[in-house]
């Protein structure tokens, strides 16, 4: 006998090929709205549209068919004619679950979650299936952050079934927003117990372990979550993360490198492997991993980061600054590649340099005191009395109470010749504290001032 999802893949070939060669087959009821749902299913709308249509002009009434025409309504936001078509339906057919759903769908979709709840509260009086109703009301009690009566559904949906494993994410994350880890760690003990072979479920118990700082019984878990599927990819990383915690660094590796063996290289893992060599003090095998991230994935700053890193450690700052600029090009918005930017220009006495990349951290939204207190300096060593002064605008607006900036301020007016305003600076200052001694080791003149 063939079974259903065998008839809807047929009927599905057969309308393809019917497309194709301009020839009319004939399709029942059943057949155009299992094809018109098929092609919904899979985001092919107009295909799912056309097939609609067809059925529609031989069976024009048919109900099965006139909700597929919901469910597109809904897709296109007319849900005041979606309203409408549903009240029309109704009347015909008044105990349909499928009105109920999409009614409630529409009332959602508008943000009435309690009168969504409502239709979906009577459905359940006439469902032959109160699965798929508990978990929609548990949807719309997660929309409106009631993670309290959501719960109460979602955990309806595992004691029905234990392998229901979306309506156990679902309960887990309100358990998570309610703070309630004993009660999620129960309930996945009765998914381990039900199945003792949840990969999901062990994986799950090991990350909430980690949550509340169990260390060795989440490790415990993650090695369940292998055992039960040697693919599980997250397992093994969450599991050397916590080996690092460990500083059991071999170990860690060894897991990390088991998520090339099963996945796709990542510059993630690449630079993970890498810092853990680092750990070990193997700087140079952590260097051929770093290198190996940026060739995978040159957007991941971190695995720059960790190069730059290397070579100023070695004190190799011209290698520090080619890839410096090499990272720059690919990531011109990081900040933290232009704080390495102002490490490595000092080192190699490239003051403009330095400068220009403190302007660009201020630039880029980095408002810092540390940031903007060094680039006033850097431009004050300079004497650049005029970027000094645009800087230190910047800096007063973050540090209204910082007295250092009103007598740079002040110093760099004076310099300027703008006595009254230089003067107006010190007064300002004085309110808020003393200058220091950097400061007056900058501009001698300030203490003459009274």
């Amino acid at each position: 006998m063939i079974n259903n999802s065998e008839e809807i893949k047929n009927s599905i070939n057969k309308f393809n090929e019917m497309l194709k060669t301009n020839l009319v087959y004939f399709f029942d009821v059943k057949e155009f709205h299992n094809i018109a749902e098929y092609f919904l299913s899979v985001g092919e709308i107009q295909l799912s549209k056309k097939a609609l249509s067809m059925g529609l002009k031989q069976h024009p009434n048919n109900t099965d068919l006139l909700l597929v025409k919901i469910e597109h309504l809904i897709l296109e936001k007319r849900l005041e004619s979606a309203k409408k078509m549903l009240d029309d339906i109704n009347l015909i057919s008044p105990l349909n679950q499928e009105i109920f759903i999409q009614k409630a769908s529409i009332e959602s979709k508008l943000g009435n979650h309690l009168k969504s709840i409502n239709l979906l509260i009577k459905l359940l009086d006439f469902t032959e299936e109160p699965e798929e109703i508990w978990n929609l009301i548990g949807m719309e009690y997660l929309l409106m952050e009631d993670y309290y009566n959501a719960e109460y559904f979602f955990k309806n949906c595992i004691l029905s079934d234990p392998e229901d494993y979306p309506s156990l994410y679902n309960l887990l994350h309100c358990y998570e927003q309610m703070n309630l880890n004993n009660k999620a760690i129960d309930v996945l003990k009765n998914t381990i117990k039900f199945n003792p072979y949840s990969e999901i479920a062990w994986h799950q118990l090991g990350c909430i372990y980690s949550k509340i700082n169990k260390i060795e019984k989440a490790i415990l878990c993650f090695d369940y979550a292998i055992i039960s599927d040697d693919k599980l990819v997250s397992a093994y990383i969450e599991k050397a993360k916590l080996l690092e915690l460990k500083n059991q660094f071999i170990n860690a590796i060894e897991n990390y490198k088991y998520v090339l063996k099963y996945n796709d290289p990542s510059a993630f893992i690449y630079t993970k492997i890498g810092e853990c060599y680092i750990k070990i003090n193997s700087q140079k095998i952590a260097l051929e991993y770093f290198l190996k991230a940026i060739h995978i994935e040159p957007s991941f700053e971190k695995s720059w980061i960790k190069i730059i890193d290397y070579f100023i450690n070695v004190k190799n700052y011209k290698k520090a600054k080619f890839y410096l600029q090499k990272s720059l090009k690919i990531n011109p918005d990081c900040i933290k590649l232009w704080e390495k930017s102002v490490e490595v220009n000092k080192n190699l006495k490239l003051k403009k340099n330095v400068t220009l990349s403190y302007e660009t951290m201020i630039d880029l939204g980095d408002s810092r005191w540390s940031t903007l207190i060094s680039c006033i300096d850097e431009w004050i060593v300079q004497k650049n009395w005029k970027k000094a002064i645009k800087v230190g605008l910047k800096a007063k607006a973050y540090f209204p109470n910082k007295s250092e900036i009103f007598y740079k301020l002040a110093g760099c007016y004076m310099k300027l010749g703008l006595n009254l305003k230089s003067n107006n600076s010190i007064k300002t200052g004085k309110k808020i504290g003393l200058p220091s001694f950097k400061t007056i080791k900058m501009f001698p003149e300030l203490k003459t001032k009274k």
